[in-house]
Order: C-alpha cells, then structure tokens, then sequence
C-alpha cells in the first residue's frame, strides 16, 4: 500500500516538472517573439526634406535655406536633385560617415568656406549621411544612430541641420571607439537650437529612421550617383561639385577653393558656349 502511494507520488511529481518546464519553454518563447517583432518593424517612411535621400541647402543675404520636399513612403524611389546648371552657383555634394575621419578632415578644413558660398548664394550644399562604418564603434552602432539622428533634425528641423552637422564632426569620436550616446547627440541637437527638442530625441531614441539609413547607404554603394558619372560611392567623404568628384587634398582650403572655382568655371563656360552656325550650302 505503501508502495503505491510512493508510486503515484512519484507520478504527480514528474508531471508537475513537466509541465512547469512546458510552462517556462512556453513563456521564453513569447519573449522571443515579441522582441523580435519589436526590433523587425516595418519599414516607415523617409524624413521629409531628404527626397534624394540628402537635404540641399541653399542660401543668398546671409541665410541658409533647407529646401523642403515630402517625406518618401518605404520603397519610394528618391527623387534626384535638379542642380543649377547656369555656372553662377557651385553645386556641392558631400557623402559623408559622422564616424569616418577622413569626412572629419575635410569638414574641419572646409566646412568654414562652404558656410561662407552658402551664405553669399555662391553655391548650394547637398548633404548625404550614410552609415558605412556601423560595425566599427565597439558594437553601438554609432555611424548609424548618428545618420539617424542626422535624418530626424532635416525631417523636423531642416532650418538647423547645417548647424548641427557641424556640431557633430566637431564632436566627432575616433573611429574604433563606442561613439557618442544618444542622450550626447540630443545634446548636440540642442546646441544647434533645433526646434521640437522632444520630438527629435524620441526620433533619436527609437532610431526612427534605421531602415530608411541602411537603405540609403545601400543605394549609394550600389548604384549609380545622381548628377555625375560615378558608378557609386566607394568611400567617404565623397564630395563633388557641379557633377565632378574632388580628389585632392583634404587638409589643404586652397585646394577645394580652387577646384570649386574650376568646376563652376567650366559649367558656366558650357552653358554658355555659342552654337556653330551650320555651314551654308554654295550655290
């Protein structure tokens, strides 16, 4: 008798372990699954004022002015920039990685003169953000969470974003290193004066636009660039002017000066080169 209470004793007991590991296996598993259906999100759309998938800023009587375009849906194609062909404006456009030191060399070399052209309407400035360098600030993924924020301040305030682009490469950390927090670039977006502090460190925080950074740095390595004969982006900083790449110095002023001066130059003597009259018959 004895013996048989033991048994079903023995019974219950296995069952009750079975089925609190079934329970424990059971609710892992929806903890799991709900982080995984957190972190794959749908894309959103894109910010708005980055159609091309950069934000043109122009300028003239000392102002800066975003240009404003519509937020792309996920999946839209981005819309190419149509640049001023008339050789009275240098067309600027820079790819950049806010981790990358080489775009930290050229900004700090020329990011004073770029203000300047903008300011006097001389030129225009495109800027891309992208995210090559993700995988080298110590598993933050800082290149991206920086171009994000990049995307949030043109999407909610483009009037600062040239501002605080240059508080970022300013600020920027070495390559190899965790980067800056986000509650350090909110900090930056502050600095700048943007508008809707809140809105933009929510944007930040929840990387709003991480779909919308990788898709965009996937096209700029991949296909071609808008504008100029260049079959992608190989590297940062990728910088042209009036569709030609500069290849020179990125420590020397005089240098970009220069090949700004002959770039514009050259657009404007194509715009305005004369027609040869067609040769007329003799009778």
């Amino acid at each position: 008798m004895l013996r048989e209470e033991q048994k079903k004793r023995e019974r219950r007991n296995k069952w009750l372990i079975q089925g609190g590991i079934i329970v424990a296996v059971l609710a892992v598993a929806g903890l799991v699954t709900g982080l995984l259906l957190n972190n794959v999100r749908p894309d959103g759309p894109g910010p708005a004022n980055m159609a091309s998938n950069g934000i043109v800023l122009t300028g003239g009587e000392g102002v800066i002015t975003p240009v404003e375009t519509p937020a792309l849906d996920a999946g839209e194609t981005p819309t190419p920039t149509v640049p001023d062909d008339s050789g009275t404006v240098a067309n600027i456009v820079t790819y950049v990685d806010y981790l990358c030191p080489f775009c930290g060399d050229f900004e700090a070399t020329n990011a004073e003169s770029i203000r300047a052209m903008l300011e006097e309407g001389a030129a225009t400035l495109e800027v891309h953000p992208l995210a090559i360098l993700t995988n080298k600030s110590a598993g933050t993924q800082y290149s991206l969470r920086a171009a994000n924020a990049a995307a949030c301040v043109a999407d909610t305030s483009p009037a600062t974003f040239l501002d605080f682009h240059d508080l970022m490469f300013e600020n920027q950390p070495e390559e190899g290193s965790e980067g800056l927090s986000n509650d350090e670039i909110t900090a930056l977006a502050k600095q700048a004066g943007v508008s809707s502090l809140s809105t933009i460190e929510k944007c930040i925080d929840d990387e709003q636009f991480h779909r919308w950074v990788q898709d965009a740095t996937n096209r700029a390595l991949t296909q071609p660039v808008p504008n100029s004969d260049l079959a992608s982006i190989t590297g940062t900083p990728t910088v042209l002017v009036n569709g030609k790449q500069y290849v020179g110095s990125l420590t020397d002023p005089a240098e970009f000066q220069s090949f700004v001066l002959q770039a514009t130059g050259e657009t404007f003597s194509e715009s305005n080169a004369t027609p040869t009259p067609t040769p007329t018959p003799a009778p």
